[in-house]
This record gives structure tokens, C-alpha cells and sequence, in this order.
């Protein structure tokens, strides 16, 4: 899953990035709050975390923008602690949850695990299709009532395609989605992850659409 951090402090920014991809996540950063809003606007993200307290542009008015143009985005905000009026004003202009600083790492993966699943419409007790049960904090998935274990993009890959299961995606949204920014994915690279899943999880879950991507789910 793609994310976008929008935080102005260095020092967190670059802390949580390093713990965020190593619990999955493809993390794209932005430092105040107009490249924040322009990344939001131009490119493709599962989840954002925003700071209410931003230079050029406060986190508030970045997360107007985006809602007044219709992104919906899933947007966790990041408070002051005892700012209790800046959660009532995010929530009015569109925030999905609020974490206050300072915050425990653990809670705020947890906090992005069950927004993501509430906008996928998941089991909250985890992340479960076509058989498969995946584990977030361990990124191991039970096939057939045994544990494998995921390489990072192995897991990034499987996780989209279990919450978008049924639906053709083509080898570029996926490298949009579990790559970052900075990242030029060759569409080779997608095919031989994908071989490496089914592998895994078998050739009839992850089904093939000529000239159109794949789609993970059983064949009717």
C-alpha cells in the first residue's frame, strides 16, 4: 500500500518512514503542506498521514483542498495532544482518525490497519480472501493452513491484491501502489513478483487478462 506522510519535523518524518516500510507500507514523504497537497492531488495513495501544523500551508487547508476536489483519500491526522479543538476541526474538514503527538509507533500502524480495512471493508480481526489469511505485523500468510513467509514486495503485492480482490489491475497501478516516488519499477519486475505469488498462494487465484493486468480472485 502507497503512503503520504505530510510532516514538517525532519527527525520524525524520516523515522517513521524507515519503521512504515519495514510494516509494508511504500512511503512517500512531504515537508509542508503545498508539496503535501500536490502530491495528494497528482499521484495515487491508499492512505495519508497529515500534520495539522505545517509550513506554506496548514495541514487543515491541504485536507479542504483535497476534499473540496473530491479526493477521499483516507486521512489520519496528527494533532497536538491536548489540542482538542484542532481534532473536532479536522474531522469537519474531512479526516477519517486523529492520533495526538506524542504517539506510540504500535498505535498508529494499528490506527492505519483498521482505517484501511473500514474503507476496504475487511474483518476487523484481519485480512482474510479467496482462503488466504494474511498476518500485517508479521507479513506471513497462511495458505492452506500453512504459514509462509513474504519478502517486503511480496507482501505489499498480495495485500493490494486481497483488498482489491476481483478487480483487473494492470501492471502500472500496481507499481503506483506499492512503489514510492522515487521508485521507476519495470513492468518486468511486477511479472516476476507475481510469478512468485502464485507460487505461493497458486496459479487460480492470481487469473491473467490479456492486453489488461490481473485480477486476484478464483475463476467463476
Amino acid at each position: 500500500m502507497r503512503l503520504l506522510l505530510v510532516e514538517d519535523d525532519f527527525t520524525l518524518s524520516t523515522s517513521l518512514k524507515t519503521d512504515l516500510v519495514n510494516a509494508g507500507y511504500a512511503v512517500d514523504i512531504a515537508n509542508d503542506g503545498e508539496r503535501g497537497e500536490f502530491l495528494g492531488m497528482t499521484e495515487n495513495y491508499d492512505i495519508v498521514i497529515l500534520d495539522l501544523g505545517l509550513p506554506k500551508m496548514s495541514g487543515l487547508e491541504v485536507l479542504q483542498k483535497w476534499r473540496a476536489a473530491n479526493n477521499n483519500v483516507p486521512v489520519i491526522v496528527l494533532t497536538a495532544r491536548d489540542a482538542w479543538h484542532e481534532k473536532v476541526d479536522g474531522f469537519k474538514a474531512g479526516a477519517d482518525d486523529y492520533l495526538g503527538k506524542p504517539f506510540h509507533l504500535q498505535e498508529l500502524l494499528v490506527r492505519l490497519q483498521a482505517l484501511l480495512k473500514r474503507t476496504y471493508n475487511q474483518n476487523q480481526s484481519g485480512l482474510q480472501a479467496e482462503g488466504l489469511s494474511l498476518n500485517e505485523e508479521q507479513q506471513t500468510v497462511i495458505v492452506n493452513g500453512e504459514t509462509v513467509n513474504l519478502t517486503a514486495i511480496e507482501y505489499r503485492l498480495l495485500r493490494y491484491f486481497m483488498l482489491h480482490s476481483g478487480k483487473v489491475l494492470s501492471k502500472a497501478h500496481l507499481g503506483e501502489h506499492i512503489y514510492d516516488y522515487d521508485s521507476d519499477p519495470d513492468s518486468n519486475v511486477i511479472e516476476v513478483y507475481i510469478n512468485r505469488l502464485r507460487r505461493i498462494v497458486g496459479n487460480e487465484l492470481i487469473q491473467t487478462r490479456r492486453g489488461q493486468g490481473y485480477v486476484f480472485g478464483q475463476k467463476p
